[in-house]
């Protein structure tokens, strides 16, 4: 199952975001792929930094 981080949105298969320690969610929608983040408008709209799968919406 792949979860999403409820703070950054990252997707996971973990039930805690390797990245920012909160806790994730299996309810969330949409896939947003970043592989360049410095050079994305989306990126930089959003505030992500990292390159990697994000959900648009957790709930």
């Amino acid at each position: 199952m792949v979860y999403a981080c409820t703070h950054c949105n990252l997707l996971t298969e973990k039930q805690q975001c390797p990245e920012c320690k909160n806790p994730t969610s299996s309810n969330w929608s949409g896939l947003l792929i970043i592989t360049d983040p410095e050079e994305s408008e989306v990126a930089r709209e959003l505030g992500i930094t990292k390159a990697g799968e994000y959900a648009l919406r957790v709930r």
